[in-house]
């Protein structure tokens, strides 16, 4: 009994430092800084991966096109290697007008670079000479003032990121999404990210905007060509060669891809949870009981302390329970659903853990991480 009073009080040690030393973690007012209009307005060029998307491609690359921006800027559709017409289906957008497009391919996956990273690569150098890059995926909608805010909010930075709002139309979707993003800050505080000086450093893959001299600086896209994680890659690169970076979350740029199943959102989730542990046996055994004494801990004492039932157990438990849900109310107030639901984090921590580990199973069977037909067995 007296170990299990530990086990709970340390849980509840864990989350009071996690809620009140962490970077702030949980709170979800990181925006876009404030916004400035330069003197003279960069040249843009919007990089956009596209692989079998031509049915999402209606949904955002019109947002794109249509963008409002004073100043000079293009727009990169990258096919990399598409079965579905995607190359057409942007070139039929493009007759309806705005920015310029160009559609280009760039050819077999040299060995050593995902595939992803290969298309970034040639898009990059098919924009040439501009002042800024925005990276964004093809399943990404911006409203028409986005870039514009984004070079505003630029300023002097190297990099500005912003999560897009993820879909949570379906249960499981309102389920697991937000304790994704959720999870995300967890690993990456936004605040610490966003703090010239600390080592943390992380970006959103779905839309960042780049500095090109500081992507050159940084040893250009092929400084990260192997990785999967590639935003938090690209982060760590442009952070480590001095340039200064932010990340926060979006409120008009979104994602348009429908995860509507526990098993779309499991693939979605386990292709790369093993890489973000670096492949690391140790590092999984660590997570595994982390999460498991950070997130089942207090809800499984609470219910034991309560039928046991142990005054001190319960209490202990519960407390952390209470934090750990209190910390989870502002990304639910975030996605606009109901805060009634933050106690259940406890269940979605257990499917993470699951995907987790089910992860690291497939890379030790030589699957890897797995994305359109491409498998990546190390990151």
């Amino acid at each position: 009994m007296i170990v299990v009073r530990v086990v709970a009080g340390v849980a509840l040690l864990v989350w009071a430092g996690l809620a009140l030393c962490h970077g702030g973690f949980w709170r979800t007012g990181q925006r876009l800084p404030p916004r400035r209009t330069p003197p003279v307005w960069p040249s843009v060029a919007v990089v956009v991966p596209a692989r079998d998307e031509a049915d999402v491609l209606p949904l955002t690359l019109p947002g794109l096109l249509s963008q409002r921006y004073p100043g000079r800027a293009r727009v990169v559709l990258v096919d990399d290697g598409s079965t579905d017409g995607t190359a057409a289906a942007a070139e039929r957008l493009a007759r309806e007008g705005g920015l310029p497009l160009t559609v280009t391919s760039p050819g077999p996956v040299p060995p050593g670079w995902t595939g992803k990273l290969w298309a970034v690569a040639h898009g990059v150098a098919t924009a040439g000479e501009v002042d800024f890059l925005l990276l964004t995926d093809a399943d990404i909608a911006h409203d028409p003032e986005s870039l514009t805010a984004l070079v505003e909010a630029a300023g002097e930075r190297d990099l500005v990121s912003q999560m897009a709002v993820l879909r949570t139309e379906t249960a499981w979707e309102r389920l697991v999404v937000p304790a994704f993003v959720y999870f995300f800050a967890m690993l990456y505080p936004f605040r610490r990210v966003n703090r010239p000086g600390t080592r943390t450093a992380a970006a959103a893959g779905g839309c960042c905007l780049v500095r090109r001299t500081a992507l050159e600086r940084a040893g250009g896209v092929a400084a990260i060509r192997g990785a999967v994680i590639d935003d938090v890659a690209l982060g760590t690169a442009i952070k480590r060669t001095g340039g200064r970076i932010w990340l926060g979350l979006a409120d008009h740029v979104r994602s348009v891809r429908p995860y509507p199943t526990l098993g779309s959102l499991w693939r979605m989730i386990s292709r790369s949870a093993y890489t973000q542990l670096r492949h690391s046996p140790l590092l999984l055994a660590g997570t595994v009981v982390g999460l498991a004494l950070v997130f089942l801990v207090p809800p499984v004492l609470t219910v034991a302390g309560a039928l046991l039932p142990d005054t001190p157990t319960c209490a202990f438990s519960a407390a952390a329970w209470l934090v750990m849900t209190l910390t989870f109310v502002p990304m639910l107030r975030y996605y606009r659903l109901n805060p009634a639901a933050a106690p259940l984090l406890p269940v979605t921590a257990t499917l993470y853990l699951l995907m987790t580990l089910d992860s690291a199973v497939r890379h030790w069977r030589g699957r890897g991480a797995e994305w359109k037909g491409r498998h990546y067995s190390r990151g």
